[in-house]
């Protein structure tokens, strides 16, 4: 029997797949605890319709990370922070202020988890940060660190 996995069966195969199972493992166990549903033309047609959706939301993803890097590569962002002798800084600049500074300068909401930061800023200057967007977008930011 020809059953559509609605989700991930441990050594049959991942969600979405078509795959040949016995009629009784399929009537027993795949179908009942709603793992997978027959293959008949109406649930292909269904399946085929479901993955153009997600490729659609996909790409408008992956356009929508590209337009949010450009922006991002061409405004710094200026974080004003109080220093000591030698120009020190009074604590460390992490990822959350940096997402702050982003949201508060230019309006764009950037997720803290996504710039991905070595070791918090101590120091003034400027620093090219990197930010990932998108599994295939990755952009710099340049933050500029001023006495404040």
């Amino acid at each position: 029997m020809k059953v559509i996995l609605l989700e991930d069966v441990k050594s049959l195969g991942k969600k979405g797949q078509i795959v040949d199972v016995s009629d009784g493992y399929a009537r027993n166990f795949i179908i009942p605890k709603k793992k997978g549903a027959p293959a008949t033309a109406d649930n292909l047609n269904n399946l085929k319709l479901q993955k153009a959706n997600e490729a659609k939301v996909a790409q408008e993803n992956l356009e929508a990370a590209q337009t949010l890097a450009a922006d991002l590569a061409k405004n710094p962002v200026v974080i004003k922070v109080k220093t000591g002798e030698n120009g020190k800084l009074f604590g460390a600049i992490a990822t959350k202020e940096i997402a702050a500074a982003v949201k508060d300068q230019h309006g764009l909401d950037l997720d803290k988890k996504k710039i991905v930061l070595d070791e918090p800023i101590k120091e003034l200057g400027v620093k090219d940060i990197k930010v990932k967007l998108h599994k295939d977008v990755t952009c710099t930011l340049k933050v500029e660190v001023v006495e404040g």
